[in-house]
């Protein structure tokens, strides 16, 4: 395996950890700033992971 996929890899787990705690986070406590600032953190993983994913 390349770094570059096992770096991909752990970027989707983090993604999918993060997709998960901005749901409870929304569903716990509403439209608070904790959840934006977590729902934004884990798209620009998500963005990161797809820049990876097509330059190389």
């Amino acid at each position: 395996m390349r770094p570059v996929d096992k770096a991909r890899q752990i970027l989707n787990i983090l993604f999918l950890i993060g997709a998960v705690v901005t749901f409870i986070v929304y569903m716990t406590s509403g439209k608070c700033p904790a959840f934006l600032y977590i729902g934004f953190s884990t798209l620009a993983i998500k963005v990161f992971e797809f820049i990876l994913r097509f330059v190389n």
